[in-house]
Order: C-alpha cells, then structure tokens, then sequence
C-alpha cells in the first residue's frame, strides 16, 4: 500500500472531534485560575506515582475498568494488525481526545509522558530510515556523501518509517489511554477476573509498587542532593551521584521492608484483595468504543483496498 493525500481525508473526522474538544475543555475551564507565583506554575506534592495520581484524578476513571481495558487491548491489536498508517493516525487523534479532552489529563502532563517512548522510537527508526552504500541511488529522495559511501534515504525507506511510526506510536498512545485512566489496582482486578494466575498477578503489583519506591527514592535523595548545592559543578556532580547511587539500594530496601510491614498490619495472609467499586459499562460507554470501532474498521477497509476517496 502506498500513501495517497486523498486517503488522508479519513483524519479530517477526528480532527474535528479533537478541535471541538479542545473548545469545550477551554470553554469548560474558563475561569479557573492556575495557581502561579512569578508568572510560572507549579505544583506541590508532585510524586513519581503520577500515573496513578493521573488515573485517580481523571474525568473518565468512573468507566467501567474491563471497558477501558479491553477496549484499549482492541485499539493496540488494531494498529498492530493492520499494518496501516491511516488507522493508526486516527487512532492516535482519537485516544488524544479521550486523555486530554473526556479524562481531562492536563497537555503538557501528557507530552511529557509521550517523550519517554518517542525517544526509544526514534533510536529504534534510525537504521530504517537510512541505507548506506558506496554508490548513489537513482531514486533516493536524499544522498548524502560520507568519505565511507553514502547515507540514503529512499521513499520505500520512509513509508516503512512511517509504518513503524504510526504502529508503535498507536499502539503507545492505546496503552496510555487505558493506564492514565485505570488505577493500577482496578487493572489487577480484571487480570484476576481474566483467570492470570494469582503468582503472577501479586508479583506484577510488588514490582510496580517497589519499582516506583525505587524511583521515590531517587527522586527525594536528588532533591536533597540539589538544596545542598550538590550538582552546581561537575565535581560535585560526581561526588552527589556516587553518594545517591550508593545509599539508593540500601534506603530502598528500608523502605520496600516498611512497605511489608505495612500489608502485614493489616492481615496481609499471602492474598492481595484490591478494593473494587461497581462501575457497570453505561450506554454512553459503549457509544464511545462502537462508533470510533466501527469508524477504524471502516477506514481499515477502504485504504486497504484503495477506494479514491476524492469524491
């Protein structure tokens, strides 16, 4: 399949959605004033449990969390499966739209978020993008001399490129949909239901739990090191480094044991039990994961077989 400017039309659907989104979240937030010092915003309290911090807070954490899950598993398989750039931008347009506009995730929050992935993808895309040879390319869009050979890029290399984009990039922004307004317990819950072995299950929730300690800790000891003054050069860098690195495992550990202690309080008998509220699957729900579905589907169908869509 080769990329056609009139296949693009499909995106024009979810892009209106997402502008119109956007209208209503501002129209909707008019009048509330960021708190600000100085001109520049801030937050107090910031911990490294943000995703379940943003998952708490979210406008759509009332969903039903098997929906959100399984719709998001759909919305991954999707971009994965059908290996079509058009589904997977739409796909990313639409999940932007449920984050930040229904789930009321703030935009910069979310870009933050996304810059963790995007520099894994644009390592990972750098030798698709590129050949190397000791001759040009007749049909190279770019040759670029080396005193090697030369650096080509190619059209074949840049669709693949944009392949690979637009499928990682999908099937990212489905899982972020589903994490940033899932609390990680609810998740559990629904492995559980999914019949995951309870091994299993408990030890993916003790590795999330102590991985974000560790991170807690790193992030505390920092900021302890940065208020001493520790990293204003590069040989104090160093030294603050070496002591964070040293002390992080055992601090950690302290804390991981405090982290036990505290399941053992209370009557922690080798089974974790996660509190689960009733959130039934709404109508409204599954208007929101039939119609986006079918529009995909749709969009799959006719690229696939390369419908002129210039009607």
């Amino acid at each position: 399949m080769k990329l056609n400017v009139t296949h693009f039309l499909w995106l024009v659907p979810p892009l209106l959605l997402l502008i119109g989104g956007g209208i209503y979240k501002v129209y909707r937030h008019r009048g509330e004033a960021r708190h600000r010092h100085g001109g520049f915003g801030h937050k107090h309290g910031e911990s490294t449990l943000s995703i379940d911090i943003y998952a708490y807070n979210s406008a759509i954490s009332e969903w039903n969390p098997s929906f959100k899950i399984g719709f998001g598993i759909i919305l991954l398989l999707m971009c994965i499966i059908s290996n079509n750039p058009y589904v997977s931008f739409s796909i990313i347009l639409f999940t932007f739209f449920v984050t930040v506009v229904l789930g009321g995730l703030d935009l910069h929050n979310y870009i933050s978020l996304l810059t963790i992935p995007l520099v894994f993808m644009i390592a990972g895309s750098i030798f698709v993008l590129f050949e190397f040879s000791k001759t040009p390319y007749d049909n190279a869009l770019i040759n670029f001399f080396a005193h090697w050979g030369y650096v080509i890029i190619t059209p074949q290399t840049l669709y693949n490129t944009a392949i690979l984009w637009s499928k990682a990039f999908g099937a990212i922004s489905a899982m972020y949909m589903m994490s940033l307004s899932t609390m990680s317990g609810e998740i559990f819950s629904v492995l559980k239901k999914c019949h995951v072995p309870k091994l299993i299950i408990e030890l993916m929730n003790m590795m999330y739990r102590f991985i974000f300690i560790l991170l807690d800790t790193n992030s505390k000891m920092r900021n302890s090191a940065e208020s001493r003054l520790g990293y204003t050069d590069f040989r104090k860098a160093l030294y603050s480094f070496g002591s964070t690195a040293s002390n992080l495992f055992v601090v950690s550990m302290k804390r991981g044991n405090q982290f036990f202690d505290a399941m053992e309080a209370r009557c922690y008998d080798g089974d974790l039990r996660f509190l689960e509220a009733k959130k039934p699957v709404t109508r409204a729900q599954w208007l929101w994961g039939a119609l986006p579905l079918a529009y995909f589907v749709c969009v799959w169908i006719m690229t696939f077989q390369g419908v002129n869509l210039n009607v």
